[in-house]
């Protein structure tokens, strides 16, 4: 399984650099200079190799230089590219309380009774915080539980499973 660590938003100046938008918690090693990047660009199934020559930030964002790279329309080619890592050269976290998004996808959620809420399709990481996106098992409508243990206290890989004590109204329909 692939998961994505950085996307390219567009380019930047005229020497081919890179905006990146981020999608790791450890952007220092995965976009370090020398390191070996796999991409692949909006609809298509090919991923290209691109070697990172310097990295930098500005204004808080990432800006990337790679090898061959060098001018604005070499660059704006790269628009929309993901970067990607495969997940099983991930290292296993060493905080039981920590998971990578891919790990939670499919899990089933239920309540502290036994109810089936649905299954997490995906994992939202916003300003306020990150998000579980469950498809209800009821009806297929997406519910936005937050991920935070006051409200998932309980989530066990091993049993494919995520408990939920949601507040008042968050499973209400609208």
């Amino acid at each position: 399984m692939e998961l994505v660590v950085g996307r390219v938003a567009r380019s930047h100046g005229v020497r081919g650099e890179l905006v990146v938008e981020v999608r790791t918690d450890d952007p220092e090693a995965r976009f370090a200079p020398g390191t070996v990047l796999r991409g692949r660009l909006p609809r298509s199934q090919q991923t290209q190799q691109h070697t990172v020559e310097s990295v930098r930030e500005h204004s808080g964002r990432l800006l990337l230089c790679l090898r061959g790279i060098a001018d604005r329309t070499a660059a704006d080619a790269l628009r929309g590219m993901l970067f990607l890592i495969d997940t099983a050269d991930l290292p296993p976290s060493q905080d039981p309380d920590e998971f990578y998004d891919h790990e939670l996808e499919g899990l089933t959620v239920r309540l502290g009774d036994g109810t089936v809420v649905g299954t997490v399709t995906e994992v939202l990481h916003s300003a306020a915080g990150e998000l579980l996106s469950v498809r209800a098992a009821e009806d297929g409508r997406e519910i936005l539980v937050p991920f935070v243990t006051a409200i998932v206290p309980t989530v066990s890989l091993a049993e494919g499973l995520v408990v939920i004590d949601p507040p008042e109204g968050l499973l209400d329909k609208e």
